[in-house]
């Protein structure tokens, strides 16, 4: 009896697929966290994930394990897996490293920034000056969010722009401890300025500074209302 062969090109293919339907479930439930549509502690629960999304639990497993790779839940022993809760004191501890980071993206931005580039930014700043001065926060945020990503991800440095990224994400897990004070997008859109002017005036420790600061200011902003109403929003950076 001749055994019939696996044909290497279908098992690729499956392995591809699989490997495409884990990274599209991986993308719909990070979105579905860092949106608040699953919020801090809750359970990840694999069979109803598996129908929602019309799969098996392989790729599904996948997918929980990248998102715990990048910190945005956890599993628990005999009991499943949760998205992460981040404490205010993580929390601290995370805008210390991003003000490091952020820092360093103003002083690689001070050596390579240009017209194009400027130009951009002044359209994110006029953006949000609208939203802050109609007091929108919700148009506000995700402009805000788009300035900070445009700013990190145009320094060229791959790694910085992923690791950043993750803090950025991490600290969305404690999005209910945060509470934008009266006057709070104006100010935050001040500081933004401030960048801009850093980097377009070409001195590095003057851009570190400026990046820098601006988380810091961020991170006292947030250490003052942490005994605030846990409803509240999220604090600007």
């Amino acid at each position: 009896m001749i055994m019939e062969q696996p044909d290497p090109v279908k098992s690729d293919l499956a392995v591809l697929r699989s490997l495409s339907l884990s990274a599209a479930i991986e993308d719909e439930l990070q979105n579905m966290i860092l949106k608040g549509q699953i919020g801090p502690g809750e359970r990840l629960n694999e069979l109803q994930m598996s129908a929602r999304f019309g799969t098996s639990r392989g790729p599904l497993r996948e997918a929980l394990r990248a998102l715990q790779g990048k910190g945005l839940v956890h599993f628990v022993r005999n009991r499943g897996v949760f998205v992460r809760a981040i404490s205010p004191e993580e929390a601290l501890e995370i805008y210390d490293l991003r003000a490091a980071m952020f820092g360093l993206a103003g002083r690689l931005l001070a050596d390579i920034v240009n017209d194009q580039m400027l130009d951009t930014l002044d359209d994110f700043l006029s953006r949000m000056d609208k939203a802050s001065e109609a007091r929108d926060f919700a148009a506000y945020y995700p402009i805000n969010l788009a300035f900070h990503e445009y700013l990190v991800g145009s320094t060229g440095n791959q790694l910085l722009k992923r690791e950043y990224k993750s803090l950025v994400d991490k600290l969305h897990l404690c999005r209910g401890r945060g509470l934008v004070q009266a006057g709070g997008l104006s100010v935050s859109n001040r500081e933004h300025r401030e960048m801009v002017d850093a980097i377009a005036g070409g001195n590095r420790e003057r851009a570190f500074e400026a990046f820098f600061r601006h988380v810091e200011r961020a991170k006292q902003r947030f250490r003052s209302t942490i005994q605030a109403d846990e409803g509240g929003r999220q604090p600007l950076a």
